[in-house]
């Protein structure tokens, strides 16, 4: 593992992605100690602070942990897919956010990514997945239910529909799909939806998955994305309306 002592990048940067790579190589693998901290210092020759936030960086992308006691230390982690759910979700929202993609660009990703996971879906959803998907149908028809809260059920009924693959790669790579693009989504059609419009698609989905009907959920969501589609038009037409 080396790093450029001439690189105008950060040091401790340097030192993270050193040891990153030699995970990803297999140069470290899981449960392998790192050396310690006063090792790497002289490894890397730096100081010891500059290492202990190179560690840092390491944790909070959870490829590290730390023990205590005299056989504790830095231990490379074992990443799942549960523990990448969070990154994927904040990395696609600040990107949807900060590059101003459009309404229907991300619509149109978002709704091709998971008709591509409902047949799977169709084929292998468990009990509880389908359970889910019900009582999120539910929740939405319940009256004084808040934006927000038929926003978050929105969410869960989707994230039910992706898990029901049986594919965590699927799961982790729609996570940010619908966990990101569906709340940027309601947000601008949320004044002008039928909430009864989406309960009765979100039905007509539950039932193709219930009975294996891969084209009728591949239907199902088409009808979904062209209705929310079509919401965006009429809102963002709205308010060109009322700013001229």
């Amino acid at each position: 593992m080396k790093i450029d002592p001439n690189s105008s990048k950060d040091l401790s940067a340097q030192i993270a992605q050193a040891i990153r790579d030699a995970i990803i190589s297999g140069q470290l693998p899981v449960d392998k100690r790192l050396p310690s901290e006063a090792e790497l210092a002289e490894q890397f020759d730096v100081s010891r602070p500059t290492v202990r936030e190179a560690l840092k960086r390491l944790a909070a992308q959870s490829l590290i942990r730390t023990q205590r006691g005299a056989t504790g230390g830095a231990f490379v982690n074992r990443l799942t897919f549960e523990d990448a759910y969070g990154q994927q979700i904040t990395t696609s929202t600040l990107l949807l956010s900060m590059n101003a993609v459009s309404f229907e660009t991300a619509c149109e990703a978002r709704y091709a990514l998971e008709r591509a996971c409902a047949p799977l879906s169709a084929e292998r959803r468990g009990a509880d997945h389908l359970a889910t998907m019900r009582a999120e149908i539910h929740r939405q028809g319940q009256p004084g239910l808040s934006d927000e809260a038929f926003c978050a059920s929105d969410v869960a009924f989707h994230r039910a529909l992706v898990d029901g693959a049986g594919n965590p790669v699927l799961s982790y790579q729609l996570a940010g799909a619908v966990e990101a693009m569906q709340p940027l989504m309601n947000m601008i059609t949320f004044t002008a939806r039928s909430r009864e419009e989406i309960i009765a698609l979100h039905t007509s989905i539950a039932d193709a998955i219930e009975h294996a009907a891969a084209p009728a959920a591949d239907t199902a969501l088409s009808a979904l994305q062209r209705y929310t589609v079509q919401l965006a038009r009429d809102v963002i037409a709205e308010r060109a309306a009322r700013s001229g």
